[in-house]
């Protein structure tokens, strides 16, 4: 038996999944979560095998939570299942540990057999998306150049800003960073208006692509 988890913010689309999936008999869904916070508190006390995440969600994205997930132990396959086919949202979900990428139009008996197939440890990736995926490795390797608005974090915005590309919560920003959650969520709409960025999904994504050697040795010298 397959142990599902599903993470998606709309109620309609996790009973939806749930009633669907449920007559498979080899899936059972042991859980349901509406954010990505969430949904990996949900994973690391189920302990699915395989979690269907959505993207765009509040409190935590589907980015950041499918990096703190697959950082659990035992780690469960995170199949990203959403609207969104943004390149930045593909790239950035199989950088954080996704083993697939599917879009919602994708038909209910093809969903079981990628479920059954992420569960072996095969990634899954939407038709659609492959041509996308396939132009972007084809692209010139050049290395990114750090843009100048980075030079205009201050020293704490930029501490927020690799902690967000970590998957951390405000919460947990607050308790590393020894400061209150009200002064973590000025700093996060600070560093927003100053990169230009939208939201904490692209922020992860910006901080992954240009701070990559800061990110590590966060990852060495700091425990959430």
């Amino acid at each position: 038996m397959i142990r599902v988890l599903i993470v998606d913010d709309q109620s309609l689309i996790r009973q939806g999944l749930k009633t669907l999936l449920e007559l498979e008999p080899d899936l059972q869904i042991v859980g349901e979560a509406e954010n990505g916070q969430i949904g990996m508190q949900q994973s690391d006390r189920l302990h699915p095998d395989v979690v269907l995440m959505d993207i765009r969600m509040p409190v935590m994205d589907g980015v950041a939570a499918t990096h703190a997930i697959t950082q659990q132990s035992p780690t469960p396959k995170v199949l990203i299942l959403t609207t969104f086919d943004d390149e930045e949202y593909v790239t950035a979900a199989l950088q954080q540990g996704a083993i697939g990428y599917l879009l919602k139009d994708t038909p209910s008996e093809d969903l079981a057999i990628a479920i059954r197939a992420a569960h072996k440890g095969y990634t899954q990736i939407s038709p659609g998306i492959v041509p996308k995926l396939m132009s972007r490795l084809s692209a010139p390797p050049d290395a990114p150049t750090p843009p100048t608005e980075l030079d205009h974090l201050t020293p704490r915005e930029r501490e927020v800003l690799t902690l967000i590309a970590r998957g951390a919560s405000n919460r947990e920003i607050a308790k590393t960073l020894y400061i209150s959650e009200g002064t973590v969520k000025n700093h996060v709409t600070n560093l927003l208006n100053r990169l230009g960025l939208r939201d904490r999904t692209q922020a992860a994504i910006f901080a992954t692509t240009y701070l990559g050697d800061e990110l590590k040795d966060r990852r060495e010298g700091v425990d959430l």
